[in-house]
């Protein structure tokens, strides 16, 4: 029986360096691949983009979130969000485990920026309840992350049985630190870095993390260890920190 998990959240920035000055993709690969994780949320992955793909010579022809699990994760899933003349980008996750159910919930709180959060089961041999993961990107601005979260937790409570394990993570870009409560308090939810320094990982911008922008919320599970994944190798590939974490479930 598998007890323990590692898993990690990363914002790939549509693959490319900032202003889309450099194509990262393949160096992101490597750096998600030598994080050793079990499953990986990630956010902004362009899973088609026809200006980009005749741009970069090595852009995937089957589209990033597959190039990105490959053959280290056999089972992915795609939201589509963010579409637009050129193609879409969106939220993916990469398990190593089966994925029986994959819903992407459009959550966009306004007409000018399109969210979504991804919501997959997993089934891990010997659990007696499929793993409920939720991959997110909130808005931009509060009120706009308010009615995100509120739709966060409506999904929760709508569709995952209360005793089953349960981790949401992402880019929650709640900088001001206002986010937290609703998941905490709501929904009985541990962030496994404010569990074990007292407040969320900083990991942003990546070359020298300042803002607390990227969560991962646990139900279920014993937190043994939470990694912020930051510096010059992640700084020169995205804007964004990787965290992972080593899980254990509660029995």
């Amino acid at each position: 029986m598998h007890n323990t998990l590692r898993i990690a959240t990363f914002n790939i920035h549509k693959g490319v360096t900032s202003f889309s000055a450099r194509f990262a993709l393949h160096e992101q690969r490597e750096l998600i691949r030598k994080l050793h994780v079990d499953i990986v949320f990630l956010q902004e992955v362009r899973d088609v983009h026809a200006i980009h793909s005749k741009r970069f010579e090595a852009w995937p022809v089957a589209g990033q979130a597959e190039f990105l699990a490959d053959a280290v994760w056999p089972n992915y899933s795609y939201g589509k969000n963010s579409v637009y003349p050129a193609g879409h980008h969106g939220n993916a996750l990469l398990s190593k485990y089966p994925i029986t159910k994959a819903t992407n919930e459009d959550i966009s709180a306004h007409a000018t920026e399109q969210r979504g959060m991804l919501h997959c089961e997993i089934r891990i041999p010997g659990w007696d309840q499929d793993l409920h993961c939720v991959c997110v990107h909130l808005g931009l601005f509060a009120r706009w992350r308010r009615k995100q979260l509120f739709a966060l937790r409506e999904r929760i409570e709508s569709t995952v049985p209360p005793d089953a394990p349960l981790i949401i993570a992402g880019d929650f870009n709640d900088w001001r630190m206002s986010a937290g409560r609703t998941l905490v308090d709501g929904l009985h939810l541990r962030e496994v870095f404010e569990h074990s320094g007292g407040k969320p990982a900083r990991s942003f911008p990546a070359v020298l993390p300042v803002l607390r922008m990227d969560r991962i919320y646990v139900r279920g599970f014993h937190v043994q260890h939470a990694q912020v994944h930051a510096g010059a190798q992640f700084a020169k590939v995205s804007d964004h920190a990787a965290l992972s974490a080593t899980l254990s479930r509660v029995i």
